[in-house]
């Protein structure tokens, strides 16, 4: 399979996964303009490593997975969080690790394997 295809189902899914939360509550991710800290962003891509392995998109190895890292970096002008996961029960290291890209406040916007 390829990594657009890949990229492509994950984000489907992904955005399926956001459509079925109802308003007036909070869980954890605010459409507010106000930054998310690091630890909320790692919570929020964990979440969304976990429903990519709920989907089938990641193989079940990933759910015990812990991020490596979290931070802040600029992409076409703007800042997002990048928090990466390291996966090292997977062989093809070109999958070993998982990117996933939240906005300042911690929306969901893409995970892929490359990093870009």
């Amino acid at each position: 399979m390829n990594l657009r295809t890949l990229s492509l189902g994950i984000i489907i899914s992904l955005f399926s996964i956001t459509a079925l939360a109802g308003g007036g509550h909070n869980h954890g991710h605010g459409h507010s303009h106000s930054p998310a800290n690091q630890e909320t962003a790692i919570a929020n891509a964990t979440k969304v490593v976990a429903a990519l392995v709920s989907k089938n998109k990641l193989d079940k190895s990933w759910t015990s997975i812990t991020a490596s890292s979290a931070d802040k970096k600029e992409f076409k002008g703007e800042k997002e969080w990048v928090i990466v996961f390291v996966n090292d029960k997977i062989t093809d290291s070109a999958k070993k690790k998982l990117y996933v890209f939240l906005t300042l406040g911690g929306d969901y916007i893409a995970a892929n394997h490359s990093g870009n």
